[in-house]
């Protein structure tokens, strides 16, 4: 496939794997003036795309005069290349990619960060008498082909964990739950509970708390539609927020989550319940910088920390102009709080 710019996953990514409205509290928009925008999440609908579900659910985006049309991702699906390819208008993304843009000089950038804290974690069984990353050095490690040059790299880096100890992960849970000394890559609010519903007794390691600070959940955009309907993006990034705020506080979200496990029959109340109670307890949407200017928040220096850093672990080149990655125009409006 060829647009303008020449699509490639590889080389793009760097990675495998209408009317100008004011919106009021409260007011009703009709349909006529409602402006249409398409977002793009990363994966199967799940509590960790919870705010904007809710944003739908509530009739937040309506009420900001917006009509979202909310397109669930899966493993068949590659959101960087449906935004590059002009396909929709929005994406849920990360730092990596943001970041990439710049690298291969492409006219896309990030607009806001739902997640402050990354989800990634390693895990492991209680007992076995890993208590801390630096004790995982020299063990083998399932690793995912994605996770080897995102945040294997930091970890190499900064716990001197080597490429030797690194084992094919296949998002099959039965290796680790075979092997009491097993090490294996997952998501907070994912693999965990998997496990703990198999029998395991699970120790859980986020890499964001040993200075991993990627950007996670992002919303990523082309300049161009920041350039010529700014107005919209900002009501956009507002209603999102909104929506987040609402569903990290359990507020009335009950249609929401409906709308989830009607969109990935796999989900469970269970599962969500487990997830939003993770979040909440790491600190995944609401910490750091967002605690004081509200979710979805973004900082220069948090950007330059996280390129400085992998730089330092050979992922980038130094010199990058990296604030062309993201713009902070959209965020930090203490929405929500």
């Amino acid at each position: 496939m060829r647009t303008k710019w020449r699509i490639d996953r590889r080389r793009a990514l760097g990675l495998l794997g209408g009317a100008a409205l004011v919106p009021v509290a409260g007011a009703r928009v009709s349909a006529q003036t409602l402006d249409r925008v398409s977002f793009q999440t990363n994966w199967r609908a799940q509590a960790e795309h919870g705010g904007y579900y809710q944003a739908v659910a509530a009739g937040i985006y309506r009420r900001y005069g917006i009509e979202c049309d909310l397109r669930m991702g899966g493993p068949m699906e590659n959101p960087s290349q449906l935004l590059l390819a002009g396909r929709v208008d929005m994406i849920m993304s990360n730092g990596f990619i943001a970041l990439n843009y710049v690298r291969e000089n492409l006219p896309f950038l990030t607009i806001a960060a739902v997640m402050q804290k990354d989800p990634q974690v390693l895990i492991t069984h209680q007992g076995n008498g890993i208590e801390r990353f630096e004790d995982m050095k020299g063990r083998p490690i399932l690793v995912s082909p994605e996770g080897r040059v995102t945040y294997w790299p930091f970890l190499r880096a900064k716990f001197g964990f080597t490429d030797d100890q690194i084992r094919p992960y296949t998002f099959n849970l039965a290796p680790f739950l075979q092997d009491r000394g097993a090490i294996q890559q997952g998501f907070l609010s994912s693999e965990p509970y998997a496990a703990e519903q198999a029998g395991a007794r699970v120790k859980v390691f986020l890499i964001a708390d040993a200075g991993y600070e990627n950007y996670q959940t992002t919303i990523n955009i082309s300049r161009r539609m920041v350039a010529e309907k700014r107005d919209l993006v900002q009501r956009f990034v507002d209603a999102t927020m909104e929506g987040w705020t609402q569903y990290m506080r359990r507020q009335d979200i009950e249609a929401a989550n409906r709308l989830i496990m009607r969109d990935n029959p796999e989900m469970t109340q269970d599962k969500i319940d487990y997830a939003i109670d993770a979040m909440n307890r790491h600190g995944i949407v609401l910490s750091g910088d967002a605690e004081r200017l509200g979710i979805g928040a973004m900082t220069h220096d948090r950007w330059e920390r996280f390129y400085a850093t992998m730089v330092a672990a050979g992922v980038y080149p130094p010199g990058l102009a990296i604030r062309n990655a993201y713009s902070l125009d959209f965020v930090n409006r203490r929405v929500g709080l």
